[in-house]
């Protein structure tokens, strides 16, 4: 019996060697403690929950060298590997999950429109249920602050930046032409339809260092990687006619829109401000093949369209008017890949061609112009750990543009020849959940004027509270001047700008709030001696500007049921000294103060969704030649009020209306006055109205889909 007692006592004594007590803390990087963390030996049962003082204590029959495993919710899990003796008293730090959802985002400068993003001021829903949009990305675009109101020319005017300082990518690759051709007075509109498009990105400035070539702002907009099923969309309308289909396979899928516009039996009914010998008509199509390989995606994306009409235009120094005439060939293609390699890395690589092809007609004048553009891009992007991410890569842009000259007796070609070669590297540095920085370089090398321009950019964001965070913006940014400068002149430089931005914003249950102050600062502009670009213009790069202001973004869409409404104002100080400028003043398109208020109200008992979108302008500067003022005066103010209704006859067909300017305010974009003067020694004028001062838009949209649920709401 002694002897029973005696090997139980040595039994124990053993055990309690063979057990060693793991203990310590665990605490924020605040160093305040952390309750409930799980603490555990990797590829065991022995652990133990850190308590209300963040200590912790287990034992365990584990020897040698093991790996103490520490996680807790919304934290970086941490491990600790080292000889299992040494896990005593010890104290453990874990660091914020700066990956989770309430963590820090780099935002200056950028408006979202993605179901994907953290931080999203509008869905794809928005871009095509504006009312004053009329299915066109760029309009609904031109509700949030930031952009200008220049009604008759339908571009992007981005921060006192002229359309042409703005740049388009589908899928990260280059738009050369953009936007269908058109005359004067008449608004052009985006080539290239939402149907097609599942995110939106609308940098207004300080944006990456991979986008060049651009001084104001890039709009990238991604194709739909997956469709959901196979459907057929079928719209009729009172300006033409539109059809789009998918079909989907296992490991791919095809997607095609295609349009048809004819004006005539519109303008038949509602006669504008012109005289129409052939009223606008054009068809477009775009195709999407997108196919799934085993770790990445190939696209294939293509576009086409062809537009042409012929018209008179009033023109105070023309009795019989100006005659103007015009068909235009467009075709873009675009492909891209993403893939996933080794060790994390990314590659994304792709290329862009575009033809462009106008012909002319201006009174007596002819004029053809032919532009070949592409665009070759690859880039390479590794995430080495959730604080860390680096990408760089190389690209090149391609212009071949030439024009054709006729008049009476003059006959003349010219144009230029364009390569222009980059490379970028950018590296996001993320501190904690609450802190981030963004640092970049871009190099841009010009063939044409032999000259290399380097542009570093930084972005750093502080969040300031749960809902709310700040951020800083800097960067450099070089464009070429456009194909009307640089087909009668190479012997420039590429025009420059800097931007300064601050940002704040607050996102709390459906709610957002921007506000965000900026300064740009111009130099290289090109100045010239004529009234207008050509051939015995003396050309330099002395101009200089700056532009500066105040945005402002307010959205709701939870405090009261089914309405979602948004409010956006901006406040712009520009001017410049560029182009004929005789001195430093405001450009013409650009506006002091710019207001959006756009919202969408579901009914349900019409089964209807109503819509108003309303828009305010200041007026605009123009020259008056019978003051001594360079673009001294000011236009009226400029208001419009849009209305629409989305009304559902059944799931999937859709009666559609909308009205334009419903309240027919009379509008002025600016003035044009004569070339001489009358018997009282003055400039009479005309004023520069709208083509119409309302548009109507009837439409009918049914879908045909797999599920019986889908429809064209969110394409109108």
């Amino acid at each position: 019996m002694n002897k029973l007692i005696t090997l139980i006592v040595l039994g124990l004594i053993n055990l309690s060697y063979a057990q060693t007590t793991i203990s310590g803390k665990v605490l924020d990087n605040k160093n305040q403690p952390i309750e409930g963390a799980n603490i555990y030996l990797d590829g065991t049962y022995d652990g133990a929950t850190s308590n209300v003082e963040g200590q912790f204590s287990f034992t365990t029959e584990e020897t040698g060298t093991q790996a103490l495993v520490v996680s807790f919710l919304s934290y970086e899990t941490k491990t600790i590997v080292d000889d299992v003796s040494k896990f005593t008293n010890i104290t453990i730090i874990l660091r914020e999950d700066v990956e989770s959802l309430d963590a820090v985002v780099l935002s200056a400068g950028t408006f979202e429109a993605n179901d994907n993003s953290k931080v999203s001021v509008l869905k794809p829903l928005d871009v095509v249920t504006t009312a004053s949009a009329l299915g066109d990305f760029v309009g609904a675009l031109q509700t949030l602050p930031g952009t200008s109101n220049v009604s008759e020319d339908g571009r992007l005017f981005v921060r006192g930046g002229n359309a042409d300082e703005t740049q388009i990518f589908i899928d990260g690759i280059r738009v050369f032409t953009p936007y269908s051709p058109t005359a004067n007075n008449i608004p052009t509109r985006g080539r290239y339809s939402p149907f097609l498009f599942d995110g939106i990105t609308f940098s207004t400035g300080g944006y990456s260092s991979e986008f060049g070539q651009a001084l104001s702002s890039v709009l990238l907009l991604n194709t739909i990687d997956e469709p959901v099923q196979e459907k057929t969309d079928i719209g009729l309308m009172t300006v033409g006619a539109a059809l789009g289909n998918t079909q989907k396979w296992e490991r791919s899928s095809l997607s095609f829109n295609a349009t048809y516009i004819n004006l005539a039996p519109y303008l038949a009914v509602f006669k504008d401000r012109n005289e129409w010998e052939t009223p606008y008509q054009g068809a477009q199509g775009e195709m999407v093949y997108r196919y799934r390989l085993n770790n990445g995606m190939l696209k294939f994306y293509a576009a086409f369209d062809t537009a042409k009409f012929q018209l008179t235009q009033e023109d105070i120094n023309l009795e019989e008017g100006l005659d103007f005439k015009l068909n235009n060939n467009n075709f873009y293609l675009n492909t891209s890949y993403k893939g996933i390699l080794e060790n994390n890395w990314t590659l994304s690589t792709g290329l862009s061609y575009t033809y462009a092809k106008n012909d002319l007609g201006v009174m007596t004048s002819d004029i053809e112009n032919a532009e070949n553009s592409a665009h070759l891009k690859l880039k390479l992007k590794k995430r080495f750990n959730s604080r860390f991410k680096l990408n760089f890569g190389v690209e090149q842009f391609i212009t071949d543009f030439n024009e054709d000259y006729k008049e009476e007796t003059v006959d003349v070609t010219y144009g230029f020849d364009n390569n222009i070669t980059a490379g970028f590297a950018e590296a996001d540095l993320i501190f904690s959940k609450d802190l981030a920085l963004k640092v970049g370089l871009r190099a841009d090398y010009s063939s044409i004027f032999s000259d290399l321009d380097i542009s570093p950019r930084a972005a750093l964001a502080y969040k300031t509270s749960k809902n709310g965070q700040m951020s800083l913006a800097y960067g450099n940014f070089y464009q070429n001047p456009n194909s009307s400068i640089l087909k009668f002149n190479q012997d420039l430089k590429a025009e420059k700008t800097s931007h300064y931005i601050l940002n704040y914003q607050y996102v709390n249950d459906g709610k957002i709030f921007r506000a965000e102050a900026y300064r740009k600062d111009y130099d290289n502009l090109v100045k010239f001696d004529t009234e207008m670009t050509s051939f015995d213009s003396n050309y330099n790069y002395n101009g200089d500007g700056y532009a500066q202001g105040l945005d402002v973004f307010w959205r709701d869409n939870t405090s009261i049921k089914n309405l979602d409404y948004w409010v956006s104002y901006s406040y712009l100080d520009t001017e410049r000294n560029y182009r004929n400028f005789e001195t430093s003043a405001q450009p013409v398109y650009a506006t002091n103060h710019n207001l959006s208020i756009v919202g969408k109200y579901w009914i349900d008992s019409w089964k209807s969704q109503v819509g108003l979108s309303y828009g305010f302008s200041s007026g605009r500067p123009y020259t008056n030649p019978n003051t001594n003022e360079f673009l001294g005066e000011r236009t009226k103010s400029f208001n419009s009020l849009s209305v629409n209704w989305a009304y559902l006859l059944d799931q999937q067909k859709i009666l559609y209306f909308s009205v334009n300017n419903v309240l027919g305010f009379n509008n002025v974009n600016g003035y044009q006055y004569a070339n001489t003067t009358d018997i009282n020694g003055q400039f009479n004028r005309r004023a520069l109205k709208p083509a119409q001062d309302q548009f109507f838009f009837v439409g009918f949209f049914w879908t045909i889909s797999e599920d019986g649920n889908d429809n064209q709401l969110d394409n109108l």
